[in-house]
């Protein structure tokens, strides 16, 4: 879920919103303002419920974000990376860069969210007890209370990928030890609750609640996807257990000099040869990386005057991994440094390389064989 808007840094983790959030940013203000607001305090104005309804709206999004910086600051404190986090159409999403190291880190993390939209639900609470006498303040303060209430109750569903989900996870593998079959188990517990979610949004579209119904099938078949994704990557990550790098890299790795231009290396090398990565190299000592993405953002009237080594990727900056390396492993090498392909370096020596693509190419050839 990339963020379309960059809000800035929060504790040095990237912010943003995806476009969806701006139509349920105008969805909840709308109910709101003609909703909710005039239905509890029919004095106020027409400007007034608008007023209130966005400023409601924007504290809503606020809450959400404090439940997902809450994620965050304990996958932090585990020593893992936080790559984002986006506000979207079902709320936010903290993107956290890899698996949890134990069962206990997976709770404390799951777990981390609910806690912090239970206390602002208190808060709020605590707040409209003090505010009750004056409606703008009263108004907000008891919907914020309610849908933080409802947000952390929510997220304690047990179906993967909610927190609850996590939790049962968790739970899972603190007994078995097995962090896979806790996988598997949190993942088929959150497709039933995705079913159960479409199921009762069309039976509530059959009753005449037709808006609430199509919601809460929308949010069940997007629970569905997200828990058949997690499903078929922990399928992946059992079946890829004990395959190293050197099973699946290539070792046909083309050398080409610093000197040479963009324009050489497009002519003898991509069109001919059909290759994507080249290894730069001076007296076959390493000096950079180059992908066919570098080369693509130098304008083609530039290419015959700029070198490879002008746009090539330093190699003190590479990530590079070993033949022995395990093949997921090196796949969240990839991930943590958001690149394509790593270098496959054994005593100093490159001696291949590793891409996605061939990843995809032998998980693909596994499975028509059956393995």
């Amino acid at each position: 879920m990339e963020a379309s808007v960059k809000l800035g840094r929060i504790l040095g983790i990237p912010v943003g919103l995806h476009t969806s959030w701006f139509l349920v940013f105008g969805l909840v203000t709308w109910s709101l303002a003609v909703g909710y607001f005039p239905a509890e305090h029919p004095s106020l104005s027409t400007v007034a419920y608008w007023g209130l309804g966005a400023v409601t709206s924007l504290l809503f999004f606020g809450s959400v974000l404090v439940h997902e910086l809450s994620h965050s600051v304990v996958a932090l404190r585990h020593e893992m990376p936080v790559r984002g986090i986006t506000l979207f159409i079902f709320g936010g999403v903290a993107q956290i860069g890899r698996e949890p190291p134990d069962a206990r880190a997976e709770f404390r993390i799951a777990i981390a969210g609910p806690l912090a939209s239970l206390t602002l639900g208190l808060g709020f609470g605590g707040l409209w007890l003090l505010d009750q006498a004056v409606p703008y303040l009263a108004a907000p303060s008891l919907w914020l209370m309610r849908i933080n209430l409802l947000l952390a109750a929510f997220n304690m569903i047990p179906g993967f990928p909610l927190d609850g989900g996590r939790v049962l996870r968790a739970i899972v593998w603190h007994f078995t030890g097995d962090f896979h079959k806790a996988t598997r188990v949190a993942t088929f517990a959150g497709q039933l609750t995705a079913f159960g979610f479409i199921g009762v949004g069309l039976l509530t579209m059959l009753s005449g609640n037709f808006f609430n119904g199509l919601w809460l099938a929308f949010i069940g078949w997007f629970l569905q996807n997200a828990a058949a994704s997690s499903y078929a990557q922990a399928n992946l990550q059992q079946s890829l257990r004990g395959v190293t790098v050197s099973q699946v890299m290539t070792r046909d790795c083309p050398l080409v000099p610093g000197g040479m231009s963009l324009a050489e290396l497009i002519d003898e090398q991509i069109l001919t040869g059909g290759r994507r990565c080249f290894f730069v190299a001076d007296d076959d000592r390493p000096r950079g990386l180059l992908t066919l993405t570098d080369v693509s953002r130098v304008p083609k009237a530039d290419r015959w005057q700029t070198s490879v080594e002008q746009v090539m990727k330093p190699w003190a900056h590479t990530v590079r991994v070993q033949p022995d390396t395990p093949l997921m492993a090196a796949l969240q090498a990839m991930d943590d440094a958001n690149v394509n392909q790593v270098p496959v370096v054994q005593n100093d020596e490159m001696v291949g390389m590793l891409s996605r693509e061939q990843l995809l190419r032998y998980v693909r050839a596994r499975a028509e064989l059956g393995l």
